[in-house]
């Protein structure tokens, strides 16, 4: 089997965009290990602490984050860093080429019943004519994005990644810590039967919202004339996942509970890159109104409603909701 950085030099990825990519790569080793040993390591349980998002920190959360922020500032290709777990930019090498937002931890609430959770990165190339503590570095659209994946810490470590060239899928080999390539061009299927959704939300969302998601559970005594099943795993990472291997749509609509925040996942770290490896794979990925990468983002925790997965369902999903 090859391995991942073999892989990416037979993509002709330049050289410091993968020495970049080695340095998240043995962050989320690291990450695994804690993840592994759990409780035997003192890492579960949550801090007296809340993020940016008022969300409160996870042990694991902190642990995270403060692991790949000292991995990617070590590394000298890298500008300028943006966390979910950080109030505002952290500066790099002012000379970086390179500029990373990742959430540490996705799907915390996981962590203490040995759930999915796993870690989202994306990359983009750093504007020469801006500070590396200047948060306007990220105002970029997702279509800007040099590569983006995610690690998930389930059974196996694994690593899904794309550079523009396909979704690909790695698993880490733990007698000698590399990650090898067990699934090329991943290709999600156009049609599916499945959906992935909070349903306890269900009150909040627009009615177009509802109206879609009841005639899915209608079966095929509805609409649609086929049943649907439910998935659902508190984790974008490991919704994703699933519907990066076998298909589905994943939805985090937008709802009306605070006209302040309407919707919940974040941009940068969240949406965007999944955006780039569901599209990568043959999938589509929308908010509510437009394709996810070509939003032009304004803030450094800019949330967006997520609609993503299968096109042809993703498709039939925008035809009821949009006006």
């Amino acid at each position: 089997m090859i391995n991942l950085f073999a892989h990416l030099q037979d993509e002709s990825v330049e050289g410091p965009l993968i020495t970049l990519l080695e340095s998240i790569v043995n962050a989320g080793k690291e990450i695994s290990s804690c993840v592994r040993w759990g409780a035997l390591a003192g890492v579960l349980g949550s801090t007296q602490d809340e993020n940016i998002q008022g969300e409160t920190q996870k042990k694991l959360d902190v642990i995270s984050n403060q692991m790949l922020k000292d991995a990617l500032l070590a590394c000298a290709h890298v500008r300028s860093l943006a966390s979910e777990e950080e109030d505002t930019v952290v500066a790099g090498n002012n000379k970086g080429e390179f500029i990373v937002a990742f959430d540490p931890l996705d799907g915390s609430s996981n962590i203490d019943v040995n759930g999915q959770i796993g870690t989202i990165f994306s990359i983009y190339r750093a504007r020469e004519n801006i500070a590396a503590n200047d948060e306007t570095q990220f105002h970029q659209q997702g279509t800007a994005q040099l590569c983006a994946g995610y690690i998930l810490y389930g059974a196996s470590t694994l690593l899904i990644i794309t550079t523009g060239k396909g979704t690909h899928i790695f698993t880490l080999d733990p007698s000698d810590g590399n990650f090898l390539l067990t699934q090329k061009n991943v290709v999600v299927p156009e049609e599916t039967c499945e959906f992935a959704i909070n349903m306890s939300n269900q009150r909040h969302w627009h009615p177009a919202m509802q109206n879609y998601i009841q005639e899915l559970v209608r079966g095929e005594t509805g609409p649609r004339g086929k049943n649907f099943n439910m998935r659902w795993n508190a984790s974008m990472v490991g919704d994703v996942h699933r519907v990066i291997c076998r298909g589905g749509i994943f939805l985090y609509p937008s709802d009306n509970r605070n006209p302040k925040q309407p919707a919940k996942l974040r941009l940068l770290y969240e949406a965007n890159p999944m955006a780039m490896l569901i599209e990568n794979a043959g999938g589509k990925a929308w908010n509510e109104t437009q394709r996810i990468l070509e939003i032009q983002p304004c803030e450094l925790h800019e949330r967006v409603a997520v609609i993503l997965g299968s096109s042809k369902e993703v498709n039939c999903c925008l035809e009821k909701i949009l006006p």
